[in-house]
């Protein structure tokens, strides 16, 4: 396990270094006020880092910054957009930070528990966590390319454009430490949910889909979107996804291209997908019906740690690792359908779900108890499922990513549900 822990990390901090593998000016620039500077990202990942595992959580214990230092990289006490203004450390001194962090937590790996490694996977998450939010803020960085077009992707297959039947009755929501020792807090305790009968769809929505959205005068039909999202979409301007042009092109890392049409759609926000939603004649499904769908195994009666089965990822299965840059297109993952025929529920793009972030019956707070905790019952809507950026351990079934539902920077998307009485496609 410490060799699993070991490799987490490091897996973690390639992806991390590679993406900051640039000239000063790339890392200390803003390149959007929904973002943070790369390098700010930098030294915080070292300074969480530093925090919960030479330190054990202690902020009152001198950590290798001093503390006033370490207080910029608080992210709740500097909102995103204020960072670039803060006396940040320089690239160079960021990268030393790291190195130095990271010698000193293997050396503590060696002798550390192998019943007690959760903080150090909990800290690889944390990192996968933000090599995702430096991917998105490489997408809203203008000029030339940086990070190529992307590794090849398996090729798709023709799918039915339908749903499938998820029958009533009982299943496990949610894990538990013994089963899922990495899951983190919001994700547990297991316990049991009676769900209706639902359909949902077999793949998520497409960029040929979207289009005829589009095309169909979607966004401008005020009937299709809730009074919320209507005022959205009239202040924002909303018109098409993000980074999609008027002439149908969209800008992907630097590169414009035509979308892919049968490649996931992303970057729409809920409030986008609820009214696509309405137009197909169906809705988003709940965080509740998305897990049903994806790890339940109604013959075996049991979850399934994957949707394919027990058998741990690889890359036939589901697009995850960020090396790709783009979502799959649809049917290149046939091996990975879940229990009920479900495709592509893991990777390729988060999916909005109609759920608020609240805490399932029994929750307790993990080591870190601000994770979670504070943003239960705000303004956010829950995704599922991780996108093509997410790596590592950070993703699951039962992972719960969470968002406000103006959001369309993050690599999101979505898949239709419906209650068997409504019509269907």
């Amino acid at each position: 396990m410490r060799e699993t822990a070991a490799r987490g990390l490091e897996d973690a901090r390639t992806r991390t270094l590679r993406l900051t593998d640039f000239d000063d000016g790339e890392l200390t620039a803003q390149h959007s006020v929904l973002m943070s500077p790369l390098v700010w990202d930098l030294a915080h990942i070292g300074q969480q880092e530093d925090l919960w595992l030479l330190r054990g959580g202690n902020a009152a214990a001198q950590g290798l910054l001093s503390a006033q230092v370490e207080k910029l990289y608080d992210a709740f006490e500097h909102p995103r957009a204020s960072r670039v203004t803060l006396p940040l450390l320089t690239p160079g001194e960021a990268r030393r930070y790291l190195t130095d962090v990271r010698g000193r937590v293997l050396d503590g790996l060696e002798q550390a528990d192998e019943e007690r490694l959760f903080p150090y996977v909990m800290v690889e998450q944390h990192e996968q966590q933000h090599v995702e939010t430096m991917l998105a803020t490489h997408q809203l960085r203008d000029g030339e390319p940086l990070l190529g077009r992307g590794a090849a992707l398996p090729p798709g297959r023709p799918v039915p454009a339908d749903s499938v039947l998820v029958p009533a009755g009982p299943f496990t929501l949610g894990v538990d430490g013994d089963r899922e020792p990495w899951s983190l807090d919001n994700e547990r305790p297991s316990h049991t949910v009676d769900l209706p009968a639902f359909r949902i769809a077999r793949v998520p929505v497409t960029n040929a889909e979207w289009q005829r959205f589009i095309d169909a005068g979607g966004y401008d039909e005020p009937r299709w979107w809730s009074a919320r999202g209507w005022e959205h979409r009239v202040a924002a301007g909303l018109e098409r996804p993000l980074f999609w042009a008027a002439d149908g092109s969209r800008r992907r890392f630097g590169i414009v291209e035509d979308p892919p049409p049968d490649e996931p759609v992303q970057h729409v926000c809920f409030f986008e997908a609820e009214a696509y939603a309405a137009w197909a004649g169906a809705r988003l499904p709940t965080e509740q019906e998305w897990e049903k769908a994806c790890a339940w195994d109604p013959v075996a009666g049991r979850r399934r740690r994957w949707p394919w089965g027990d058998s741990e990822w690889t890359p036939a299965l589901a697009n995850l690792g960020g090396d790709a840059l783009r979502p799959a297109p649809i049917g290149a993952y046939g091996g990975g359908a879940s229990a009920y025929g479900v495709e592509q529920m893991i990777g390729d793009v988060w999916e909005w779900t109609s759920s608020g972030f609240e805490p399932w019956p029994g929750f307790t707070p993990m080591l870190y108890s601000d994770y979670s905790a504070p943003f239960f019952g705000g303004d956010y809507r829950v995704l599922r499922g991780g996108s093509w950026a997410v790596g590592g351990a950070s993703i699951r079934p039962s992972f719960r990513n969470w968002d406000h539902p103006v959001r369309r920077q993050i690599f999101s998307g979505l898949r239709l549900a419906w209650d068997v009485e409504a019509p269907h496609v």
